[in-house]
């Protein structure tokens, strides 16, 4: 197995300072950390005089578009922007099935990969806390460390924004147990830098179209629980994403339906891939209980309590039995 190189801060800062062409990559299905650390990495690089260009194997979600406006505009990768590159960085992506598409085409050259997931698959040199709150939160950091070996004079208006949004986002609104003392010191932080809180918090949690609120109300309508109501989750058809006419990107809060209800330890989304052979599962733990654990037999990772994975099955009915039997193997244990 190939080993990979575990970076210190300013090892990290250093290589970040070297003047290459920069490619920098997230994760398919993105959500506001992915995105939001990889502009925000964008931005010092436009400072430090570095052209830098960020890519996807998915096109950004609508609702994420505000972080990039007026920035860059498709975040899929064309030939000739790989071919301009002298250095690739992955950003908040555990494994490389993560990386989608973009991973089959790039992973010989990857350079360095930052993240804070607890759980994953290392598959360049890195940079990696799971005791931060977010990779924006990484970002940040490394931000701050550039301003005291004097590479930076002062943090980039956009780079404020984009790691409140990305902070934000992994909390859950500031409302997950990831949300520590120091992350509430570090909103503060950004607030008085200028970041608009009031605005971002609006447009991550309380904007949605009329699909996904009818995806929503479809999903409240399959949610099912075992195990006396603590175990709680939806399985979503790609036929019914079809006749909503909904894409990904509408799928994303059928998690907080399931975890939203009382009593509830686990939740669990399960969404058939258009494949119909594939099924995107997403999990979140109220308690002690290590869903990455569960996730990792799957291939997939995350953090203890919120982790995803792809898993294989002939039909819903059969992902939904393989997952479960995952979890109820080890739960009370």
């Amino acid at each position: 197995m190939e080993s990979f190189k575990r970076l210190s801060l300013d090892e990290l800062c250093f290589s970040i300072c070297e003047s290459k062409r920069t490619l920098i990559i997230f994760h398919i299905r993105s959500d506001a950390d992915a995105v939001g650390s990889a502009f925000a990495l964008r931005d010092i690089f436009r400072v430090l005089g570095i052209p830098a260009y960020c890519a996807c194997a998915d096109e950004l979600p609508e609702r994420l578009q505000f972080l990039t406006d007026g920035v860059q505009g498709s975040v899929l990768l064309e030939e000739d922007m790989r071919l301009d590159c002298e250095r690739i960085i992955s950003v908040d992506s555990a494994n490389p099935v993560q990386l989608g598409a973009l991973f089959n085409r790039l992973h010989k050259d990857i350079d360095l990969m930052i993240d804070h997931h607890s759980s994953g698959t290392p598959y360049a040199d890195n940079y990696i806390d799971p005791n931060a709150s977010s990779t924006g939160e990484i970002i940040y950091r490394v931000a701050n460390r550039l301003i005291e070996l004097g590479a930076l004079d002062s943090i980039p208006p956009r780079v404020i924004s984009c790691v409140f949004a990305a902070v934000s986002s992994d909390t859950g609104g500031f409302r997950f147990s990831n949300a520590t003392p120091d992350t509430y010191r570090l909103a503060a932080e950004l607030i008085e830098l200028g970041a608009d809180h009031a605005e971002i918090s609006r447009q991550l949690f309380d904007c949605k179209s009329y699909t996904q609120i009818q995806v929503e109300g479809e999903g409240a309508r399959r949610l099912k629980t075992i195990a006396d109501g603590r175990v709680a989750w939806i399985s979503f058809p790609y036929s019914l994403q079809q006749e909503l006419g909904a894409q990904s990107e509408h799928l994303g809060t059928l998690i907080d339906i399931a975890r939203s209800l009382e009593g509830v330890e686990i939740a669990l989304a399960i969404r058939e891939n258009a494949d119909r052979a594939t099924y995107r599962v997403s999990m979140r733990s109220a308690t002690d209980f290590d869903v990455s654990y569960v996730c990792a037999r799957f291939g997939g990772g995350g953090h203890k309590s919120a982790s995803g994975c792809t898993v294989t099955a002939s039909n819903i009915q059969e992902a939904e039995q393989k997952v479960l039997a995952e979890i109820v193997k080890r739960f009370d244990k």
